[in-house]
């Protein structure tokens, strides 16, 4: 099934980052609807992707078995799976695919009607479960980190008195109520429960979380010279792996929030390929809206030992 509902971002960065040729391996580790891995490919190496939506397997039937391999899970699994020091180049974009917003019954848009789900793989509780039984505290705090939303108090404070009568179930039902609850649009250029409901997604997928723990994954199946690019769409994402590659590349001591401190003089495990985040050309952001706030960084590893104490 090669006509994938879904346009690769920053695809040709992606490649020319990672470098890659016949007879070497590569991790896409958010397989999506392929679009990546199918352009790697085309080079001639060989993939292994992950994906913890079992949906995606529809994607994979015009794949060549013998250098195509899926693994149904969650891409921080990496290492577990192929073991250290397996691997030529590990790609990530990052975030929910344009195809699981656009599938309603995902649960995921705030555009179309459906189930409140928002769950990636399907397993663990729903965002109707979340926005239903967390209290006030939790849900504001969900909403304000998570969704960088400043009303989220006031988001929060109205949800648990509305569910109080009613619990939410539909997608519909919990963005008009949050429209309400702000006072409408008011000439909003997004809609006024995109915060909110990027906050719920992200929660409900352990998103953050899954990250930290992926690039830590990324460093582990790296052989020395392999490339580690990584696409991402917000700013909780970009600051994430922002301060990791800054780590493990010696710009700043260890013991940042997202790097638990190591021992002192670890040799840095990476080397950046550039300074600072390739962003879409003024073309691929007009032809292709989700492009728009998509941050590229990547870096190379060095033959450095992993940082052990950063598990």
């Amino acid at each position: 099934m090669s006509g994938a509902p879904h346009i690769s971002v920053l695809l040709g960065e992606v490649l020319d980052n990672l470098s890659t040729g016949p007879g070497e391996t590569v991790v896409d580790g958010t397989f999506g609807a392929g679009g990546y891995t199918r352009a790697i490919l085309a080079t001639g190496a060989k993939v292994v992707a992950f994906d913890r939506d079992p949906t995606v397997r529809r994607f994979t039937s015009d794949l060549p078995a013998d250098r195509f391999k899926l693994v149904e899970g969650r891409f921080s699994e990496m290492d577990e799976v192929l073991g250290e020091g397996s691997v030529d180049a590990v790609a990530l974009d990052l975030g929910v695919s344009s195809m699981q917003i656009d599938e309603a019954e995902r649960g995921f848009s705030f555009m179309h009607d459906g189930p409140l789900d928002m769950r990636m793989g399907g397993d663990g509780p729903s965002a109707a479960e979340l926005v239903n039984t967390a209290d006030q505290d939790e849900l504001a705090r969900i909403i304000f980190v998570y969704g960088e939303e400043r009303e989220s108090r006031r988001i929060a404070r109205a949800i648990v008195k509305r569910r109080a009568e009613q619990p939410f179930t539909r997608t519909l039902e919990l963005a008009d109520f949050v429209e309400r609850a702000l006072g409408g649009r008011r000439g909003a250029k997004i809609h006024p429960a995109t915060r909110t409901f990027q906050g719920l997604r992200i929660a409900v997928n352990e998103e953050l979380s899954e990250l930290e723990a992926g690039l830590v994954a990324a460093e582990r199946v790296l052989k020395t010279g392999g490339r580690l690019v990584v696409v991402t769409f917000h700013s909780l994402e970009d600051r994430i792996v922002k301060s990791f590659l800054a780590v493990r590349s010696g710009k700043v001591p260890g013991g940042s929030r997202y790097a638990p401190p190591v021992a002192a003089g670890a040799p840095a495990s990476f080397r950046l390929l550039f300074n600072g985040a390739q962003a879409p050309t003024d073309v691929e952001a007009k032809t292709n809206p989700r492009a728009r706030s998509a941050k590229l960084r990547a870096a190379v590893r060095t033959e450095a030992p992993v940082w052990r104490d950063a598990a």
